[in-house]
């Protein structure tokens, strides 16, 4: 399984690709963080921690999640 983690001083993003059913949900709600065509695609400096984890709550997938640092 294939696993990616974005971090910032905050959170740590955790992208795990083959659960993702492309619902979009995280473009739509967060669209100047998820760039699906870019690599990094998960511009998480774009959007403050508790932004990222309402967002994240809403993954029908479970593809992302997030770990809280402090």
């Amino acid at each position: 399984m294939s696993k990616k983690e974005y971090s910032n001083e905050e959170i740590t993003i955790i992208w795990e690709s083959e659960k993702c059913i492309h619902s979009g949900i995280c473009v739509k709600t967060l669209p100047k963080v998820y760039h699906p065509q870019e690599r990094p695609w998960i511009k998480i400096g774009n959007a403050t921690s508790e932004e990222l984890m309402n967002q994240i709550n809403l993954c029908p997938s479970g593809a992302l999640s997030y770990k809280k640092l402090k």
